[in-house]
């Protein structure tokens, strides 16, 4: 079990991001048995457990018919950008809300603000929390600029690797490799 100081943090597990969805990582939802294993321990442990969500407005530079990258994927309140089914969440889990405005690209889960609008880094300073253990969707996105800021924030990052899944294989391999280069320990959630 991870010591104290420790909090889980699930990226975006959302239907839209899972087969079926309007931007799917293939394969998406194969992370949710593995990431409920590691939630329940946490929640057993009383340490905290974050989930983070792309909550978008309907009209975002993000999306395409904007100019942006991406279709219209997890527009806030509909069910794209509801948690896929099955994920479990605790009752004292912690929902992290980005993409909320219509110039936010919401990579990043420290772009994010919780139901009370305290962004994530604040909430974590709060709670103590010195080690991130990270899963969920996508690796070369969100849970890429993530790490990569918990890194510059000088938390430890410990990603579980078997808990996590991208859009395509080149650009994950080469996101774990920034990740790893930048101090982020690399793990199977069998060793957490």
């Amino acid at each position: 079990m991870p010591a104290r100081g420790a909090a889980l943090l699930i990226v975006d597990v959302q239907n839209d991001f899972c087969p079926g969805g309007a931007l799917a990582v293939p394969n998406g939802e194969r992370v949710v048995d593995v990431l409920n294993r590691v939630i329940d321990r946490f929640d057993a442990a009383h340490m905290p457990v974050y989930f983070s969500r792309d909550w978008h407005p309907p009209s975002t530079s993000h999306f395409r018919q904007f100019g942006g990258p991406w279709p219209r994927h997890c527009v806030a309140g509909t069910r794209g950008a509801a948690f896929y089914p099955g994920l479990h969440q605790p009752g004292g889990a912690i929902v992290v809300s980005k993409g909320l405005t219509w110039e936010a690209s919401g990579y990043s889960v420290f772009e994010g603000v919780t139901p009370e609008h305290r962004r994530f880094g604040e909430d974590l300073r709060e709670r103590h929390v010195s080690t991130l253990y990270v899963g969920g969707l996508a690796t070369e996105h969100c849970i890429r600029a993530t790490v990569l800021d918990a890194r510059r924030h000088g938390l430890s990052v410990r990603l579980i690797t078997d808990a996590i899944g991208g859009l395509t294989a080149s650009a994950s391999d080469h996101a774990l490799g920034e990740m790893w280069a930048a101090g982020a320990a690399l793990l199977s959630s069998l060793a957490v």
